[in-house]
Parts: structure tokens; C-alpha cells; sequence
């Protein structure tokens, strides 16, 4: 071998491996399918119910019987002119008001029938 060819070999580009046998994009593959599978495993879950528990607010009305998130059950007496807060009535002469969002569900009749066979 002389200088000439040695100078040429060294002269030559050398070709680095690419990452998972790919392009440079290939490498962030992994990282985007995690974030897809984060979406509809967590997020696109979560946005429903927060819809739902919107519109279940919304539609509250004067008679509806609630369930708190603290576990308190109550028929709402009145619902303020802004919408922010509603009157529970607990018992024959207990009335709580609170914050409507701090109800959690509205209780049908068929459902508290339904519970009560199964109870049994």
C-alpha cells in the first residue's frame, strides 16, 4: 500500500449506522406511538365523562333526586337564578345549599327500585 491509497481511504466518508436499521425518524417512531396510545387509553376517556357530567349538571332541575360527593342523598329544592348553587332538601326540614357542582349523579326512581331487588 502506499500514502496515496491510505490518504484516499481515510479521505472517504464512513457511513454511520442508523438507529433501529432506518432513517433519523424511524427513532422517534416509539415515542409518537406512546403518545397515540396515552390519548385514546387516558385522555380521550376522561373528556367524555367530563362532557357527560356537564350535560348532567345542566339538565338538573327542581325535584331531581341527587347524589353528593360526599354521599349525601337530597331532592333539589331550588336552583339559584345564576345556576350556581342549588338547595337540597335532605330531610322534612333540612335544607343544604351548595355548589352544584358538588353533585356527583342524579338518582332515578327505577334505578333506587332496581337496587332495592337486587338488595333483596
Amino acid at each position: 500500500m502506499d500514502w496515496r491509497s491510505v490518504g484516499l481511504l481515510l479521505a472517504q466518508d464512513e457511513q454511520k449506522p442508523q438507529p433501529f436499521g432506518g432513517s433519523e425518524l424511524s427513532a422517534f417512531l416509539p415515542f409518537v406511538a406512546i403518545a397515540v396510545i396515552f390519548y385514546f387509553v387516558l385522555f380521550r376517556p376522561q373528556q367524555r365523562e367530563k362532557a357527560t357530567r356537564e350535560s348532567m349538571l345542566a339538565a338538573l332541575k327542581k325535584n331531581d333526586r341527587v347524589v353528593t360527593i360526599g354521599g349525601m342523598l337530597g331532592t333539589i329544592a331550588n336552583i339559584s337564578s345564576d345556576g350556581q348553587e342549588v338547595t337540597l332538601k335532605v330531610d322534612d326540614n333540612t335544607r343544604i345549599r351548595m355548589i352544584r357542582s358538588s353533585i356527583q349523579r342524579v338518582v332515578s326512581a327505577e334505578g333506587e327500585a332496581e337496587a332495592a331487588a337486587e338488595a333483596k
